[in-house]
């Protein structure tokens, strides 16, 4: 349910965890991209040191891999305080959130990934514990319960999540500042490349890094995943250095193009584009045709297929657009069907 912070190289950890612990930027300074978001952050931080106060509860939103968990440490690391780990589907009981929040010290920050998956049980006991920093528990059953309140710490709650509208309302409105993550240009991913590069001792040149970056769909995660990769084919295909022909053709080789998409993102497309003549199409059809799960579509897919314009989401269903048709080779008709080029 809930765990210490982890050291930068756990080695308990799965070896690309361990690479990503170490990779992951311990302070504020240190974070590429997301200026708005850490600007904002920056005032919050230095407005709680200044006044020697816990920091006031954080909800981060937006598509995975852009660095919310990042951003939990890097807010635990700045304020100076431990921070505690869990995730909304690991609080299963009541009992299991009480337990984690009596642990807590002061100024402690309580992470929840996934914080859109809590029950509603578990969010009445957190409601309190936000609000006033008061556990509520209730002893004893029928006409002879009663309830004790216990008093917590000022703590803060870090709540993530890639689905800001299953998050409840009155659990929203209990976080007093709410950003939101967006996809990194193209000269941020390069310099997130750059950076990784160095710290795992990679040879790479400007235009390897370029190529990676490009291609990494505008996700720090991804970029690193992709950076591993492209260093695995260069050790074994090459001299180790990844130059942007080596780059390119290991990318290829993983079958990502040049803007990034992946086989499950084109057989989204082809499968709206050639099964169902471009749409609409709903969610739950696109899933079963391709054997994918609906959560993977819409927290993956489709995010980045609305940033390039190539999916438009309509009541009716999911739409691919003329992008959509070009990039993959397809003639585009007013009738929406689809032909080899």
């Amino acid at each position: 349910m809930s765990d210490s912070r982890p050291r930068p190289l756990d080695p308990e950890a799965k070896p690309d965890d361990r690479v990503d612990n170490a990779l992951r930027p311990q302070k504020l300074g240190d974070l590429i991209g997301q200026d708005q978001v850490k600007e904002n952050l920056g005032i919050l931080i230095a407005a709680a040191r200044g006044r020697s106060e816990a920091l006031d509860h954080v909800l981060f939103y937006g598509p995975p891999g852009l660095g919310k968990t990042t951003l939990a440490h890097v807010v635990a690391n700045e304020m100076g305080v431990n921070i505690k780990v869990t995730s909304g589907p690991a609080i299963e009981r009541a009992g299991d959130l009480a337990a984690i929040l009596t642990n807590l010290r002061a100024g402690d920050v309580l992470f929840v990934d996934e914080i859109h998956r809590l029950g509603r049980a578990i969010e009445e006991v957190l409601y309190p514990a936000m609000e006033d920093f008061a556990l509520d528990i209730v002893i004893g059953k029928g006409p002879s319960a009663r309830s004790i309140r216990l008093k917590l710490p000022r703590f803060t709650v870090v709540g993530a999540t890639t689905r800001l509208a299953l998050v409840t309302a009155p659990l929203r409105a209990r976080f007093g500042a709410v950003y939101r993550l967006d996809y990194y240009d193209l000269t941020a991913m390069q310099a997130v490349v750059a950076r990784a590069a160095k710290l795992l001792k990679v040879e790479v040149d400007k235009a390897g890094i370029a190529e990676i970056g490009r291609r990494a769909r505008g996700t720090p995660r991804v970029a690193l995943r992709l950076l591993r990769r492209v260093r695995d084919y260069a050790q074994v295909r090459a001299d180790g250095k990844i130059t942007s022909a080596i780059a390119k053709e290991a990318l290829d080789l993983l079958a990502v193009d040049p803007l990034g998409l992946d086989d499950v993102d084109r057989r989204v497309l082809k499968t709206i584009i050639e099964k169902y003549n471009g749409g609409p199409v709903g969610l739950n059809t696109i899933a079963a045709s391709i054997s994918e799960e609906q959560d993977t579509i819409m927290d993956v897919v489709e995010p980045y297929l609305l940033q390039l314009g190539f999916l438009d989401r309509t009541s009716q269903g999911r739409i691919a657009t003329r992008s959509a048709y070009e990039h993959l080779g397809l003639t585009y008709t007013e009738q929406g069907q689809a032909r080899l080029l």
